[in-house]
């Protein structure tokens, strides 16, 4: 009862970063799974992946609503990543728990470093409506811009490589790639992500099914719908918040929860 009770307040703080920030909710729920409920790394990349997919769909959803969504480049970019998260999805069955955890340890401290880094540097502000031209444009002739294809290649590969790993969605990758890359606004690509970590959650999680340690699915059931139902609040109250804010105070818990996963998968070799 108690660990429910856990899986249920962890879900609420999951979805409610993954709702309001298009990120963050991903990197979140391994740690959680692992040291709040005693799931092993194995497992809890797995059932993350569930957590996060599902939570994303639904915030998505809720995005679309109130028409923050672009749904045909969100599929673009999460199409991209299939093929980097078909391979880590394999990867991540074939090396020892304590590598996994490092490498997730290692990757919460980047997120961190880089989160504190974009923190200190003054924001650019883009028109809410205002919008990039297409990387591909097929009228009236075939173009494309190369540079900024590279970019969006580069980055939907990493991200599809992160989630079949690590089980997560890579939303710190994917709303920086949208902005730049895309030439998406910030409103928009927040809510554009969220397309992209539920399709690349589903296809890691095809790949991992039946393979290795799965998780206690109802520890994760829970989990996912108290995510799911918080990421919906979140992208409803995500124009109210003050976004800096939110970011500093997940920044910090970011620091905090990878050194604590790193020092816990160093002393375990």
């Amino acid at each position: 009862m108690i660990t429910l009770l856990l899986a249920l307040g962890a879900g609420l703080l999951i979805g409610l970063s993954l709702g309001t920030l298009g990120a963050g909710g991903s990197i979140l729920a391994v740690p959680v799974l692992v040291h709040l409920l005693g799931q092993s790394p194995a497992a809890a990349t797995t059932g993350s992946l569930v957590v996060v997919g599902v939570s994303a769909l639904f915030g998505a959803a809720a995005a679309a609503r109130g028409g923050r969504v672009l749904v045909a480049r969100g599929i673009s970019f999460a199409l991209v990543a299939t093929g980097g998260s078909v391979a880590g999805a394999f990867a991540s069955t074939r090396v020892p728990e304590q590598v996994l955890m490092l490498a997730f340890a290692a990757l919460m401290l980047l997120v961190g470093v880089l989160m504190v880094l974009r923190l200190r540097r003054p924001a650019r502000q883009r028109d809410a409506h205002s919008f990039a031209d297409p990387v591909v444009t097929f009228s009236p002739t075939f173009t494309w811009d190369w540079p900024r294809a590279l970019k969006v290649l580069l980055a939907a590969t990493v991200t599809g490589l992160l989630t079949g790993f690590l089980g997560v969605g890579g939303g710190f990758l994917v709303v920086p790639a949208l902005v730049l890359a895309l030439g998406l606004p910030m409103r928009f690509a927040a809510g554009t992500s969220l397309v992209v970590i539920a399709l690349t959650s589903a296809v890691a999680l095809s790949v991992r099914a039946g393979v290795g340690a799965q998780p206690a699915w109802d520890v994760v059931a829970v989990l996912t719908v108290a995510a799911a139902l918080a990421s919906i609040l979140g992208t409803r109250i995500a124009g109210r918040l003050d976004q800096a804010i939110l970011t500093r105070a997940f920044t910090g818990v970011v620091l905090v929860v990878g050194a604590f996963t790193g020092a816990q998968a160093l002393t375990a070799l």
